[in-house]
């Protein structure tokens, strides 16, 4: 089951984009959803959830995104190699 809502973009947004309002709506999904995931919000399968895609499309969408895999800090890695 899905809510629905309304987003109000400017009227030049599509042309900008190249996109009509399907392929519009489904990029702002996974483009929310991945920074939700990018910032710690939510796990991988949560994120492709929101995103309608499944978590192999969402693994591959990331580096398109920039967005790295891992949802480890610099000092929780620095964390793992010192305390080992």
């Amino acid at each position: 089951m899905y809510i629905t809502f309304t987003v109000e973009v400017p009227n030049g947004a599509l042309s900008i984009l190249r996109t009509d309002e399907d392929s519009f709506s489904r990029e702002m999904r996974l483009a929310a959803a991945m920074k939700w995931y990018e910032l710690g919000m939510v796990s991988q399968g949560k994120a492709a959830e929101l995103a309608g895609v499944s978590r192999a499309e969402f693994l591959a969408c990331m580096g398109r995104f920039h967005v790295s895999p891992f949802q480890v800090t610099p000092d929780q890695l620095d964390s793992e190699f010192t305390s080992g």
